[in-house]
């Protein structure tokens, strides 16, 4: 299971919440917890524009507080030419800190792009704060994910490590963790070598 939905699902188990616990939260309604809106893909960063202008143009700043976008940075290597993208975390989700009553929650939920609040058919359900601390702090702390065009059968020379000026070819790709193996000529043998994108140049 993905930590998004690990995520999602610990907030759908909220929803089964007994009734005293339904009552706790009605008693803690005027605090600002945090909730999960789901948005059509590829609109997460207009969401979050089209919402803060309806925050300022409906004067609602004392009931939403922060519109969150978790992304990491991607740095993609093609031709040999490094490039850095944002690239999102939990794609089709946006992050809210609210003060959830009948406006606040109007204002959201018809704010252009928004498609549900995670939660309930009849009441959004706020995710627990630790969830939201882990993935803020995974936002803004991310270290870069290196992509690069490359595929088995290529050659690549190695630019760094013990094995720095070697040539090797590349026998197996590991995308989602940005290395690969490549068989190296050291003193005549061949020999399986283990390498980080950031150690090898494609020739």
């Amino acid at each position: 299971m993905s930590e998004k939905d690990e995520i999602l699902e610990n907030n759908e188990v909220l929803t089964e919440a007994s009734g005293d616990e339904k009552l706790k939260s009605e008693d803690k309604s005027n605090q600002k917890r945090w909730y999960i809106i789901h948005t059509y893909s590829g609109y997460e960063n207009k969401v979050k524009s089209n919402l803060e202008k309806r925050i300022e143009y409906m004067n609602m700043s004392d009931k939403i507080f922060r519109i969150e976008v978790p992304q990491k940075t991607v740095t993609q290597i093609k031709g040999g030419r490094k490039q850095e993208k944002e690239e999102k975390i939990f794609p089709g989700y946006v992050l809210v800190e609210m003060i959830m009553d009948e406006d606040s929650w109007y204002v959201v939920r018809h704010t252009a792009g928004v498609t549900k609040f995670v939660g309930s058919a009849k009441k959004p359900i706020p995710a627990k704060e630790s969830e939201i601390k882990k993935i803020i702090h995974r936002s803004t702390t991310q270290t870069q994910k290196v992509e690069m065009d490359i595929k088995v059968g290529e050659k690549v020379r190695i630019v760094s490590g013990p094995f720095a000026d070697f040539v090797g070819d590349i026998t197996e790709v590991y995308p989602d963790k940005a290395k690969l193996r490549a068989m190296v000529s050291i003193f005549g043998r061949e020999t399986p070598v283990e390498l980080e994108y950031k150690q090898i140049q494609k020739l």
